[in-house]
C-alpha cells in the first residue's frame, strides 16, 4: 500500500473538489429540454430534474436524464476509486478511496443543487445521490452493482409505484444505501487506531451530510407531505408519457 500524507498532498483535494463541483453544475434535464425546444424551469414543477423530465416527456426520456444524471454522480467517484485505490492515509489503513469516492460525490452534487451556471437553482440530486451510491458500493464489490439495480427497480420505484409518494421514495433509497455503506466502513475499521480514528469519524460526516443536502433541498415536498399537501406520483401516468403530480 501506498502512503498518502495529507498535509504534503492536501491541494488534491481541492482539485477534486472544484472539478467535481463544476460537472454538478451541468443540467442535463436543461439539455434535453433545450433539444425539445422548451426550457425545463419554465414547464410542469419548474425543477431542473428526472421527474419534471418525466412528466413533461414520458418515462423513457426520464429514465435517459436519471442515468445521465446517475453517472454525473458516479463517475467522478469511480475515477477517484481507481486513482486512490492503493494509497492509504499516512499512519493509519484507512483508505482514501473510500474518503475520495464521497468526497467527490459531494461536490457534484452540491453542484447540481447549487450551479453558479444558473443562479444557483439548481435541481435537487436524487439522480445524482443514487448514482454516488450505485457505483461507490460497487467498488466494494462488483456484484453489489446488479444487486443495488434491484433496489432502484424493485425498492424506489415499487415503493413509489405504491404508494405515489415520489421524493419520500427517493430519499428513502438513498438513506438505505448510505446506511449500507456506513455498516461496511464500520466493520471495516473497527478495530482502527487513534491515528485512524478521524479519518473514519469524516467518512460518517461525509455520509451523512450527502443526506443532509438531499433531504434538505426536498424540505419544501416533506412539509407538503406531513401537512397531507404533497401532490402524488403516478408511475402508471409516467409510464404513458402522461404528466404527473408537480414537483419532485
Amino acid at each position: 500500500m501506498i502512503e498518502f500524507s495529507f498535509a504534503e498532498g492536501w491541494y488534491w483535494f481541492l482539485l477534486m473538489a472544484a472539478a467535481c463541483y463544476l460537472i454538478g453544475c451541468f443540467n442535463f434535464a436543461v439539455l434535453i429540454a433545450k433539444f425539445k425546444h422548451k426550457d425545463v424551469r419554465k414547464i410542469g414543477s419548474g425543477n431542473p430534474g428526472t421527474m419534471n423530465i418525466s412528466r413533461e416527456f414520458g418515462l423513457k426520456v426520464g429514465l435517459i436524464n436519471f442515468l445521465l444524471d446517475a453517472c454525473k454522480g458516479g463517475v467522478p467517484a469511480l475515477v477517484s476509486f481507481f486513482v486512490f485505490q492503493n494509497t492509504v492515509f499516512q499512519g493509519t489503513n484507512v483508505l482514501v478511496s473510500d474518503f475520495t469516492r464521497y468526497f467527490c460525490g459531494m461536490f457534484v452534487i452540491i453542484g447540481h443543487i447549487w450551479p453558479v451556471t444558473m443562479r444557483f437553482h439548481g435541481g435537487k440530486g436524487i439522480a445524482s445521490t443514487l448514482g454516488l451510491m450505485w457505483f461507490s458500493l460497487s467498488c466494494e464489490e462488483w456484484y453489489y452493482f446488479l444487486i443495488i439495480l434491484a433496489i432502484l427497480l424493485f425498492g424506489v420505484v415499487g415503493y413509489i409505484a405504491y404508494t405515489e409518494w415520489g421524493s419520500m421514495g427517493s430519499l428513502l433509497g438513498v438513506t438505505s444505501l448510505s446506511v449500507f455503506q456506513g455498516l461496511i466502513f464500520f466493520e471495516r475499521y473497527l478495530t482502527a487506531g487513534a491515528t485512524a480514528n478521524l479519518w473514519c469519524v469524516l467518512l460518517f460526516m461525509l455520509l451523512l451530510a450527502i443526506n443532509f443536502l438531499t433531504w434538505f433541498a426536498h424540505r419544501k415536498n416533506l412539509v407538503r407531505l406531513f401537512a397531507g399537501e404533497e401532490h402524488r406520483t403516478s408511475v402508471k401516468k409516467l409510464s404513458k408519457g402522461k404528466r404527473g403530480m408537480k414537483n419532485m
